[in-house]
C-alpha cells in the first residue's frame, strides 16, 4: 500500500479551527502517531501530507492542516495554505470543538467546500466534554451532521469511519488509461524512449500506470524504444490494436506507424485520465491565437531535475516562439504552486499531471476554463505544433469531432 503512487490515493483533508483536535483525529483514525499533537494552539502549521492504508477504502492520503482562524501576518498564509488543499481534496472532514462554538471563518470555509462540490463529513470532537444537545444545535447552525467523536478517547472512531466511506466518491480517477481502448489479448506497442530525460534505472510513472493498465486488461504490451519500433512492428504477426509514445519522440513514431493502426501519446491518455480533454482541445486551438508579446504560464505539477534541452524551460518555448514569430514571456510554476490571478496569461501550458491527483488537475482546468484562459497539456501541444494532433485524436472519436469543429 505504501507503494502506490500519492496521486492515486483518495485525498481527504481535515479542516477545522486551532486546537479543535484535527491532529488528534487524523492519529485516532488511523490508529498511528501521524502528526504532531500538542495542547498548543497552532502546532499545524503548513498542511502535513501522510501517505497511509485507511480500511476499508484502502490507500489513501491525509492532510492535515493549520487552523482556519489562525491570525496575524503569518497566520494569513497558513490559512491561504490551508485553503489551497482544497483544490486537491476529494472528501473533506470539517472537525468542530463544541466548546468553542462557531465563527465565521467556519462558515465560510465550509461554504467554499460544498460550492465546490467536495463531499464533507462532519466531526464533533471532544464529546467527552459535550452535551448533546449542544451538538444538535451546532449540527443545524453548520446545515451539516456533525458525527459525535473523542479522538482521545476513541469514541464512535468507527463510526466516523463509515462516514467518510459512505461519502467518499466512488471514481475519483477514471477508469482507465488505456483499458478501454484495448480488449483482452489484443497488443499495445509502448515507446519509450531512453535519453537524458529518462530517470535513471527506471521508467516514468505514466509509462509504468499504462504498462499496469495493459495487463489489468489482460492485454499485452510492447515495451521498446523508438529506434527499435520499425523492426519491433514488422515482428509482429498482425497489427497492434494501439501505438502509444512519449510526445517528444511523437514525429518520429508517426513516420514509422502506418496509418491503419491508431496512434497516440502518453499526454494525450492522461489528458482525459486526469483531466478533461474536453478543455485541453479548446485550448489547443488558443495556441492559434497567440501573438507577440504575449504571457504563457508553464505549470508542472512536480518538481524535478532540469536537463540542459528540458521541455518545459527549452523546448516548448522554443516551439511556441516559432510558432508566433517572436518573443513570449513565460512564468514558471512547479509543485503545488498555481497562481491565483490567472487573467495575466494568454495561455496555460500544464505537464501530463501524473504526480497530481484528478482532483488537482480538473481544478486547475476549470479555474482557466471559468476565466477563459486557454490551457493545453505538453503532449497534446507538441502533436498540435508538430502537425500530427488529428491523428493523435483518433482513437478519441467524441474529442477528435470536437478538434474538427474548427
Amino acid at each position: 500500500m505504501q507503494k502506490t503512487p500519492r496521486a492515486n490515493r483518495l485525498h481527504i483533508a481535515i479542516f477545522g479551527r486551532r486546537n479543535a483536535g484535527k491532529s488528534s483525529l487524523i492519529n485516532a483514525l488511523t490508529d498511528q502517531d501521524l502528526t504532531v499533537v500538542s495542547d498548543v494552539a497552532g502546532t499545524t502549521t503548513d498542511p502535513v501530507y501522510k501517505s497511509m492504508e485507511l480500511l476499508p477504502l484502502g490507500p489513501v492520503t491525509m492532510i492535515d492542516t493549520a487552523g482556519i482562524d489562525d491570525d496575524g501576518e503569518l497566520g494569513k498564509l497558513r490559512v491561504e495554505k490551508t485553503k489551497e488543499v482544497l483544490g486537491r481534496t476529494d472528501l473533506a472532514i470539517f472537525v468542530v470543538d463544541p466548546g468553542q462554538g462557531i465563527d465565521e471563518a467556519e462558515k465560510e470555509l465550509l461554504a467554499e467546500v460544498q460550492d465546490r462540490d467536495i463531499p464533507v463529513v462532519g466531526a464533533a470532537n471532544k464529546v467527552d466534554r459535550a452535551e448533546d444537545e449542544r451538538i444538535d444545535r451546532l449540527s443545524e447552525e453548520l446545515g451539516i451532521e456533525l458525527q459525535p467523536v473523542s479522538a482521545v478517547e476513541e469514541t464512535n472512531i468507527e463510526d466516523l469511519k463509515k462516514e467518510i466511506v459512505f461519502n467518499a466518491p466512488s471514481e475519483f480517477e477514471e477508469p482507465h488509461i488505456i483499458g478501454d481502448l484495448i480488449k483482452p489479448q489484443q497488443t499495445a506497442v509502448l515507446v519509450v524512449p531512453v535519453d537524458m530525460a529518462a530517470p535513471k534505472g527506471r521508467l516514468i510513472l505514466p509509462q509504468v500506470q499504462t504498462i499496469r493498465d495493459v495487463l489489468d486488461n489482460d492485454a499485452q504490451a510492447m515495451i521498446v524504444k523508438e529506434r527499435e519500433l520499425r523492426g519491433a512492428l514488422k515482428e509482429l504477426k498482425s497489427d497492434p490494436e494501439i501505438v502509444v509514445t512519449d510526445s517528444q519522440a511523437f514525429m518520429d513514431v508517426d513516420a514509422d506507424v502506418p496509418d491503419r493502426v491508431p496512434l497516440t501519446g502518453f499526454s494525450v491518455l492522461f489528458a482525459r485520465y486526469k483531466g478533461d480533454l474536453e478543455i485541453f482541445i479548446r485550448g489547443i486551438k488558443g495556441i492559434d491565437s497567440l501573438n507577440t508579446g504575449d504571457k504563457v504560464l508553464i505549470a508542472e505539477a512536480c518538481t524535478h531535475h532540469r536537463t540542459p534541452d528540458d521541455i518545459g524551460t527549452v523546448k516548448i518555448p522554443r516551439w511556441l516562439r516559432q510558432l508566433v514569430g517572436g518573443e513570449l514571456e513565460f512564468d514558471h510554476v512547479s509543485g503545488r504552486e498555481f497562481p491565483d490571478r490567472l487573467e495575466d496569461y494568454d495561455l496555460i501550458v500544464h505537464c501530463g499531471g501524473c504526480m497530481a491527483n484528478r482532483k488537482e488537475i480538473l481544478y486547475r482546468l476549470k479555474k482557466a476554463d471559468s476565466r477563459d484562459i486557454p490551457i493545453v497539456n505538453y503532449g497534446m501541444l507538441i502533436a498540435h505544433v508538430h502537425g500530427i494532433l488529428d491523428r493523435a485524436l483518433e482513437p478519441f472519436p467524441m474529442a477528435r469531432m470536437i478538434w474538427e469543429e474548427k
